[in-house]
C-alpha cells in the first residue's frame, strides 16, 4: 500500500479530528493552566495531550488497519482503532467537566467523532 487508504472519507476524517483535537486543545491549556487557590494545578490539563495523542493515532490505524494481508490482522487492527475512539470520546467527556470556557468546542469534537465511529462501523464491515 502507497500511504493513502481506500477509504478517504474515513481517513479525510480521521484527518478532521486531529487538526480539530489540536487546536481545542491549544485553548484549553490556557483556560486550564491556571492554579488553584492553593497553588495546585487542574488535572483536567493533562487530558488535553491525552485528547491529541488519540487523535494523532486515528489516520495511521486506518492505514495500518488496510495494509494487513490477513483479515484477522485488518480486524484486530479495527478494534484498536475502535477502542482509541472510545478513549477519545471520554477524554472529550472528562474536559467538558472541568472548569473551562472551552465546553462548546468540546461539543463540535464528540459530534464530529460521532461521524467517525458511525463511518468506522461501516468501514470495519468492508476489510
Amino acid at each position: 500500500m502507497n500511504g493513502m487508504p481506500q477509504n478517504r472519507r474515513l481517513y479525510n476524517q480521521a484527518l478532521e479530528i486531529i487538526k480539530l483535537s489540536r487546536s481545542i486543545s491549544g485553548y484549553l491549556i490556557y483556560d486550564l493552566a491556571k492554579l488553584d487557590e492553593k497553588g495546585n494545578e487542574q488535572n483536567a490539563i493533562y487530558f488535553t495531550g491525552d485528547m491529541v495523542m488519540h487523535s494523532d493515532a486515528l489516520a495511521p490505524g486506518i492505514i495500518a488497519a488496510e495494509s494487513e494481508v490477513f483479515q484477522d490482522d485488518r480486524i484486530r487492527q479495527a478494534l484498536s482503532l475502535e477502542h482509541i475512539t472510545h478513549k477519545l470520546l471520554k477524554t472529550c467527556e472528562r474536559l467538558e467537566r472541568a472548569e473551562s470556557n472551552g465546553r462548546d468546542f468540546l461539543k463540535l469534537l464528540r459530534k464530529e467523532l460521532k461521524k467517525f465511529k458511525r463511518l468506522q462501523q461501516k468501514w470495519v464491515l468492508t476489510l
